[in-house]
């Protein structure tokens, strides 16, 4: 860093940022994005539409192609030189649009998932998406934060950020405000910085932004590393897998064909070497890759508008197989807007809307003093939902919480954090003196009071009283509150080191406040939709475990009664792994449990052989989300520690919204299947076709027949089919297991037969013109024959797409024509299909004659056939229990 800005005073750092500490004016932030630019890491030069293009003439396949054309052109059949190099280029524009397609839906997710910053600016506390910060802007810090952007820190609350990504220490740093007088210090020792794209683990603190985009220390790595990675899904690499198979086999049916072909002595060596090319590159699948990035790319849009943001591909086809849920309450199952209840106030348990506030009672003042909610110009409360809801019950009753806060301000304080479950602020009196304000888990804080208050008489601590507030927990508790406790205590100097030992003790109580937040409305029929589709909802929450019971048995997680359902977390630390996993299928509810505790559910669910989809919010939720086979962060509480770690992002913190997005993914796989299933059976029945004829000694469908038949019934109607609406009765099955794929549930078997049916149906098509022809002389008979083998085994495949829009159930119970991409790509395709044989001087140029009424009718009833004979054969499947 050429300032050496650690080197510098906060003061000299402002004044060479031209900014100060209540932040830029909005003019600012506009001159400066100008001059700046967007605070984004540069990700190297995207390619052309032109490098696009040429790119797909690396593919093997095609070189092979146009060494055909070229063969063609130099044996004197220009006309079929032509038209290959024809079907060389649609098949490039085809690539570059599926191309453009899957890099376009991937770009509108980054675009979503652009993570959040708190600063201030105008005076006021905003929330901006972190690519739109600028230097001199001041940004606010918590723990659970990304850090948006280089910064020098000017105030700091037991702040520890972990810089493993720059430096390598796994150990969070604890960060300072003292000047470096080594101006060479390293990065590892720069405590007064917070650099980009490290985690806030600890405290709170508030900085200054030096650097941003390219201009950071991450940026400057990224210019050295900056190489775009195009890793491939592991979808992509299985069916590049499978292309790889089909190649082989397909290759060794061309070399047989075309010495076959040879030895029947009715074509030449180029004819043979043409069609034995065409086969291999009609019967080749070379573009289901990117059919089905395109169909998961569009599964991911759909779902971004349901507030399910996918951030990474292979997840949606993931989702689609999940078997458990396990999902955080506060938020995702309820309404995350807690309100207060109930008071535990003076010794008796009141409801809180009948009760007098008055700010010079200790709870009322703890209850502002312990807390970090910001509120907005707009009136607006920021912060966790638990402190939001203490404050807006201080506005709703009338209490001044500001002028309480600016008459005695907080000058010190101990972060919450999960293992203690406690919170402490110090706040200044107006006599100097100080007032200690701590609120937490009663359990935690009960342990560290000596005395408490009762209409203004402060008393001994007795076990009798202990029991007495502990028995007003439990009446609140079983009524789904969530209860926080609140203590405190005046000291006469700031202890020298802050922490829970030297703050949180002989503190006097009090009172309670009991809480709720109620459950989403549509929760309820969530978990039920859940259910019904064979997936286990399990709840966790580090709530009471009456709470917890409380609102299961609401949503119908578990019954009224069901006990054994629920488990603690301190039972769940008496539980060895062995145990709990041999134990777990009894739970469903998981309360006083710690994000540590997630990790452990997701393993032992995991070695059930079920595929777990966990939901977090926190730092320590990372580990989990990165376990599951599903991790969703949330993307309204959630840090972003946890949406980085995760697969999913939920905008709106919804479980319906997890339930819909397994959906999509269950519908997302069964079109992949069906498109797969489409493609496969079709180039089979090509491959099939070509390899009778030869074998038989017919006339062989020439390569621009083939070409042409594998460009326009090929891309168009595999892509419509992967936006299919979802079939009914799509949530009423078993999800389908950890081990199936694309080929489970009888679509192999659908492939084969369906393939076999295709390449008859055309073989019958054209021994009848042999066998009853309608013109006279060899070759119109022949030349007829081709054409309608030709028509037949095009047009049976635009037939063909409409039994795959159900692979297991009738296309008569469903409206066939209710996807409109679909039909438009079947005209569209039989457009170009037909115009081959109906357009003079283009038919001669295909080698296709005119077709009278008679033919055209033979045509179409042999095409139409194949949804017939499908239709019978899934009907007898679903009669004897092979498919639902």
């Amino acid at each position: 860093m050429a300032k050496r800005i650690y080197a510098q005073s906060v003061e000299d750092v402002l004044a060479d940022q031209k900014t100060d500490l209540e932040g830029l004016t909005t003019q600012e932030v506009t001159e400066r994005t100008e001059k700046y630019g967007l605070n984004q890491l540069s990700e190297g030069k995207s390619k052309s539409m032109i490098q696009k293009f040429f790119d797909q003439f690396k593919d093997f396949m095609i070189i092979v192609l146009i060494v055909a054309a070229l063969i063609a052109a130099s044996s004197g059949e220009v006309v079929d030189a032509i038209i290959i190099m024809l079907v060389v280029v649609l098949n490039a524009v085809f690539g570059v649009f599926q191309e453009s397609k899957a890099e376009e839906a991937i770009n509108a997710l980054k675009e979503m998932s652009t993570p959040n910053a708190n600063v201030k600016r105008n005076g006021q506390i905003e929330i901006v998406k972190s690519e739109h910060l600028v230097p001199g802007d001041i940004v606010l810090l918590e723990a659970g934060d990304v850090i948006p952007a280089d910064l020098r820190l000017t105030q700091i609350a037991s702040l520890k950020i972990e810089e493993s990504a720059l430096t390598g220490e796994s150990v969070p740093v604890d960060k300072s405000l003292l000047l470096l007088e080594d101006e060479d210090a390293g990065i590892g020792d720069r405590h007064n910085m917070a650099f980009m794209n490290s985690n806030v683990t600890y405290g709170r603190g508030e900085g200054i932004v030096v650097g941003t985009g390219m201009d950071t220390e991450v940026g400057r790595i990224a210019g050295m590393l900056n190489s775009a990675d195009e890793m491939k899904t592991p979808l992509q690499e299985n069916l590049n897998q499978l292309g790889k198979t089909l190649t082989i086999l397909i290759l060794i049916i061309a070399v047989i064909v075309f010495f076959v072909g040879l030895q029947n002595g009715d074509n030449s060596v180029i004819d043979m070497l043409l069609i034995a090319i065409s086969l291999a590159v009609a019967a080749i699948p070379e573009g289901l890759p990117a059919i089905v990035t395109i169909i998961l790319a569009l599964g991911t849009q759909k779902m971004a508008k349901r507030n399910a943001i996918v951030r990474k591909l292979p997840a949606v086809e993931t989702l689609g197989s999940t078997d458990i849920i396990a999902s955080d309450k506060t938020g995702t199952l309820t309404l995350n807007q807690m309100t207060v209840e109930k008071l535990f106030i003076n010794n008796e348990l009141v409801d809180a809307d009948k009760v007098e506030t008055n700010l010079d009672n200790p709870l009322y003042q703890v209850m502002s003093f312990s807390n970090d909610t910001k509120q907005t110009s707009e009136g607006e409360l920021i912060g966790d939902p638990t402190e939001t809801a203490l404050i807006q019950y201080h506005l709703d009753h009338g209490l001044n919480v500001t002028e309480l806060l600016a008459k005695e301000p907080r000058v010190a304080e101990v972060p919450f954090d999960s293992e203690r479950k406690l919170m402490s602020t110090i706040q200044k009196n107006t006599d100097d003196t100080f007032f200690v304000a701590v609120k937490g888990a009663p359990d935690q804080l009960l342990k560290r009071v000596t005395r408490y208050i009762e209409n203004g008489e402060i008393k001994a601590m007795t076990d009798a009283q202990l029991d007495h507030i502990m028995a007003n927990n439990h009446d609140m508790a079983t009524q789904a509150l969530r209860v926080l406790a609140f203590a405190y205590r005046q000291i006469d100097a700031i202890p020298e080191t802050l922490d829970s030992e030297t703050v949180e003790n002989d503190l006097i109580f009090a009172g309670l406040v009991g809480m709720i937040d109620p459950e989403r409305p549509e929760a309820a029929a969530a978990v039920h939709e859940a259910k019904k589709a064979g997936i286990r909802p399990l709840m966790i929450t580090g709530d009471h475990r009456d709470t917890a019971e409380a609102i299961a048995v609401r949503l119908g997680i578990v019954e009224a009664g069901q006990h054994e359902a629920i488990i603690s977390g301190s039972e769940l630390d008496d539980l060895s792994d062995a145990e709990f996993e041999n134990k777990v299928e009894q739970y469903s509810v998981y309360a006083r449990v710690s994000p540590e505790h997630k990790v452990r559910i997701v393993k032992a669910w995991q070695k059930k052989n079920q595929v777990v989809a966990m939901t977090g919010d926190g730092v320590n939720d990372a580990p989990a989300l990165k376990s599951a086979d599903i991790g969703i962060g949330m993307g309204i509480t959630g840090t972003e520690v946890s949406k980085g770690a995760s697969d999913m992002v939920l905008a709106d913190d919804n479980f319906a919204t997890i339930v819909f997005a397994v959906k999509e993914g269950r519908k997302v796989f069964s079109n992949i299947q069906k498109s797969i299933q489409y493609l496969l059976s079709a180039n089979l029945g090509e491959v099939l076709t070509l390899f009778v004829m030869t074998m038989m000694g017919w006339s062989i469908l020439a390569p621009v027949h083939i070409l042409w038949i594998n460009l326009v019934t090929d891309t168009f109607p595999a892509i419509a089919l992967g936006v299919e609406p979802a079939e009914k009765g799509l949530m009423s099955h078993k999800p389908r297991g950890r081990k199936s794929n694309f080929f489970s549930g009888g679509v192999m078997p659908s492939i084969i037969y369906q393939g076999i049916l295709e390449g008859a149906i055309t073989l019958f098509v054209y021994w009848l013109a042999l066998t009853y022809p309608v013109h006279m002389g060899d070759k119109l008979i022949h030349a007829d024959a081709l054409t309608m083998a030709f028509a037949t085994l095009g047009l049976i495949q635009l037939f063909h797409a409409f039994n795959v829009k159900s692979i297991h159930g009738s296309i008569f119970n469903r409206n066939i024509f209710k996807n409109v991409t679909f039909n438009w790509s079947i005209l569209a395709s039989f457009a170009l299909l037909a115009a081959t044989i109906l357009i003079p001087g283009l038919n001669k140029m295909f080698h296709v004659s005119h077709l009278d009424i008679y033919q055209w009718g033979i045509v179409l009833a042999g095409s139409f056939s194949i949804v017939v004979i499908v239709e019978i054969v899934k009907f007898i499947q679903r009669l004897f229990g092979k498919n639902k």
